[in-house]
């Protein structure tokens, strides 16, 4: 399944609207204003809460988690090596999620256990940043739209703090 993952412009706190390949909204992420560290809150286009993205401060490196029904379903962590970063996305009872690529052209790969789940490029002649996410069938598109939302904060957080 495709995705059109858009930051919001003119948002007091962090934000994104997803829209379907046809460009239909189907989700929309709202950052919490006042709040220690990053919290956001992934809705549908209802308003109900599918999960809810929430920064651990103290650890070591960008970490955060994700909540789903109130039960913790995974974190997302970056990794620091000499030539490049990585982020892992741990899930309790599942094989981990690797994204790696490069973050700052926007452009990378979720795998799992070896195998390519989704790719992620942003398109650059949008005025916000835009991001296409292409998820293979069958996996879990929450996490994989949740875990890119993180990297986007983690990896560009100037952004998110000009648009207050």
């Amino acid at each position: 399944m495709r995705y059109l993952m858009r930051q919001k412009m003119f948002a007091l706190a962090d934000g994104f609207t997803i829209k379907d390949e046809n460009e239909n909204d189907i989700y929309r992420v709202d950052g919490k204003v006042f709040a220690m560290g990053h919290k956001l809150s992934f809705n549908d286009m209802a308003g109900n809460e599918l999960a809810f993205i929430s920064q651990k401060l103290l650890s070591w490196g960008p970490t955060y988690e994700i909540y789903q029904g109130g039960n913790l379903t995974a974190t997302v962590s970056k990794h620091f090596t000499f030539l490049k970063s990585e982020f892992t996305i741990t899930v309790p009872g599942s094989d981990d999620l690797e994204a790696v690529g490069q973050f700052n052209a926007h452009a990378y790969t979720f795998t799992q256990a070896g195998r390519t789940v989704a790719e992620v490029s942003k398109r650059w002649f949008a005025l916000t940043d835009t991001y296409g996410v292409d998820i293979a069938e069958n996996e879990d598109d929450l996490l994989i739209l949740a875990g890119t939302v993180v990297i986007d904060m983690v990896c560009h957080p100037d952004q998110q703090q000009n648009q207050l």
